[in-house]
């Protein structure tokens, strides 16, 4: 195989309810990829179906452990579809750890995930599948074109960041975790990566093209090294 990679596919990409053109198009992708002999890693977030559920269980007065899990069975059925619609591509198994996914790895190049327990988060998740598979490349799919140096959505005058080193990153990222939290990477899969030697590209997942295009070395989204 060319290239292990792992892709962490935001669960706001998928969308609630979810977007089947978005799935369809990324089903598209993956199939390419696996054609060309590439091996893939899927994580996929629960996005707004899991802060639904969050936002649910905290009027209920739910613990934040039980908030934590709520959100890993959200990005489980969004990787379920996904691995559903991958049917001939990928195993619709969903790996509840880090052993069975290296196993489903071993005899399908393309596995689905989502989380796997309270307080990790599925950025952590995907740094620690990276780790576990040796993968080239972590990609992470957003809802941006990459890091910026302002919250485009908040500031218009935010820049995009074509290049940063880990250090940097930390800097911007830094956050306790708290359940559905969002932010451009989470300090512990920061940390994973860095120690790794793995290469991180954020880029914009509602063009799934843009996947392909990272796996082919062309510069787009944000570079960390």
């Amino acid at each position: 195989m060319d290239m292990k990679i792992v892709l962490r596919i935001g669960g706001s990409i998928i969308g609630s309810p979810p977007d089947t053109h978005i799935i369809e198009r990324y089903a598209e992708q993956i199939s390419r990829l696996k054609k060309g002999r590439h091996a893939l890693a899927i994580v996929v977030g629960g996005g707004p179906l899991s802060r639904q559920y969050i936002e649910t269980a905290d009027a209920l007065g739910l613990e934040d452990e039980d908030k934590d899990e709520l959100a890993i069975l959200a990005s489980r059925l969004n990787a379920k579809l996904l691995a559903k619609r991958l049917k001939g591509i990928a195993p619709d198994v969903i790996p509840s750890t880090i052993g069975e996914l290296t196993r489903l790895l071993r005899v399908s190049s393309v596995t689905v995930m989502g989380g796997l327990k309270p307080g990790m988060t599925t950025d952590a998740v995907a740094a620690i599948v990276a780790k576990a598979i040796k993968a080239n490349l972590y990609i992470k799919a957003t809802d941006q074109e990459g890091v910026y140096t302002k919250d485009p959505k908040m500031y218009p005058e935010a820049k995009k960041i074509d290049r940063l080193t880990f250090e940097e990153l930390s800097k911007m990222s830094r956050a306790k975790h708290k359940p559905g939290i969002h932010s451009i990477l989470e300090p512990r899969a920061i940390r994973l990566l860095r120690d790794s030697g793995i290469k991180v590209i954020i880029l914009n997942g509602l063009k799934p093209e843009s996947v392909a295009l990272a796996v082919r070395g062309k510069k787009i989204g944000t570079r960390i090294e």
